[in-house]
C-alpha cells in the first residue's frame, strides 16, 4: 500500500470530498472494503480497466495528523495482455496519474520527489 500526502495546506476531504463516488469514477463499481491501519478503504475486485487486477483506494485516517491517500494498484503482467488490452494500458496509467492529481494535488514527478524525500529521510532515523 502506498501512502501519498496532499500538498502543503491542502487537505484530502477538501480535495475530494466524496471518495466513494470518485474512486467508483475512476476505476469501477466498488466490491467491498479493507482495513488498513484502523481506516476503511474501497476495494474494486473487477475493475473497468483490464489492465487492472484490483484496486484497494481510500483515505487513511490519522489522529493528530492529516489523512493521507492509500491506493493500492494490482496489475496483470504486461506479457499477457492482448492487443486491445495493450491499448487499455495507456487508459490505466492515465487514470491512475489523473486520480492521484486530483486527489493530492501533485503530478507524477512532484509525487516521485516526495517519496525519494521520504525514503531519504527514513534512512536518517536508522541507527
Amino acid at each position: 500500500m502506498k501512502e501519498y500526502k496532499m500538498r502543503r495546506g491542502e487537505y484530502l476531504e477538501e480535495r475530494i470530498p466524496d471518495m466513494e463516488s470518485t474512486v467508483e469514477d475512476y476505476f469501477g463499481s466498488i466490491t467491498d472494503t479493507q482495513e488498513y491501519k484502523g481506516s476503511d478503504l474501497y476495494v474494486i475486485e473487477k475493475p473497468a480497466n483490464p489492465v487492472f487486477e484490483k484496486i484497494v483506494a481510500g483515505t487513511v485516517e490519522y489522529s493528530g495528523k492529516k489523512d493521507k491517500l492509500g491506493v493500492e494498484f494490482h496489475e496483470r503482467d504486461p506479457t499477457e495482455l492482448g492487443p486491445d488490452e495493450l491499448e487499455a494500458a495507456e487508459e490505466a496509467v492515465d487514470a491512475k496519474n489523473d486520480f492521484l492529481l486530483e486527489a493530492t494535488g501533485r503530478d507524477a514527478k512532484a509525487r516521485r520527489d516526495s517519496m525519494k524525500r521520504s525514503v531519504e529521510d527514513d534512512d536518517d532515523h536508522d541507527f
